[in-house]
């Protein structure tokens, strides 16, 4: 199985514009922190990034030295080139790959990354599972789209430059990756930084950051029904034969609640 024409045609020049890779950049402080907090407390000598892209979010990994041995998986060229144009640490190689099929052997990683992947994904389900057997725990962020206030899902479905076919919401993507027999651990959502508000309108546009920002940290819930943010998951693999039902019935499933992170 292999990614749809339409979306490989649309992902070919995904990264050559200098100010998109410039947004990237700035999106990626936020995303490779999460990763950081979220996972600080499973291993992470060894980590994929799979849909690593222009490399952002990895080489924030690099360097604050969050992995010792890094490995980058995109399914674009120009995003490749991009990455390899980097200077890297810790970076051992990156590759081109067919956007489901790791070619990596079972738990050769520590970690697994996928942020701002799924929500790209034909088939969520098969490149999870493939992500959870190349790592010990796998490490997932969306954002949340999936809410009342909705514009992307009003009238007909159109491939916009985001390249976003799926959405979802705290409960959405925790049912999805307990549904391929992994267990959460961890859940979180977070916030953008206030640069993202900035970067393509003016000043005032800040507003909208701190009514974000505090009604996320008055209801988390309430917040994540109007308004777009982050969502991480740090998951990882239930082996034996009931796995699917023991990743929702474990104690430490239902011990990670959904939380906002307060900086």
């Amino acid at each position: 199985m292999t990614v749809y024409n339409t979306l490989t045609r649309h992902y070919e020049q995904y990264y050559a514009s200098p100010q998109q890779l410039r947004w990237y950049e700035l999106m990626a402080v936020d995303k490779s922190r999460n990763v950081m907090s979220i996972c600080c407390d499973v291993p992470h000598d060894s980590i994929l990034d799979i849909g690593a892209g222009s490399g952002a979010v990895l080489h924030e990994l690099d360097q604050a030295g969050f992995g010792r041995r890094l490995h980058a998986l995109d399914i674009s060229p120009t995003g490749l080139d991009a990455l390899r144009r980097q200077k890297w640490a810790h970076l051992v190689e990156s590759r081109e790959f067919d956007g489901y099929h790791i070619p990596y052997r079972d738990d050769a990683f520590d970690l697994s990354v996928l942020s701002h992947v799924v929500e790209h994904v034909e088939h969520p389900r098969m490149l999870l599972r493939e992500a959870a057997r190349v790592a010990r725990n796998l490490y997932v962020e969306v954002p949340l789209e999936l809410k009342r206030t909705s514009r992307r899902l009003k009238g007909d479905f159109v491939l916009d430059a985001t390249g976003h076919i799926n959405y979802y919401n705290p409960a959405l993507i925790r049912h999805l990756i307990q549904s391929c027999g992994l267990r959460v651990l961890r859940q979180e959502v977070r916030h953008f930084r206030p640069d993202a508000y900035t970067f393509h309108g003016p000043r005032r546009k800040l507003i909208n950051y701190w009514i974000k920002e505090i009604a996320l940290r008055l209801s988390p819930k309430w917040a994540t029904e109007y308004f777009t943010y982050h969502c991480g998951v740090l998951c990882t693999k239930v082996s034996g034969i009931s796995a699917l039902r023991a990743a929702t019935d474990h104690p430490r499933s239902r011990a990670a609640p959904l939380q906002a992170w307060r900086g």
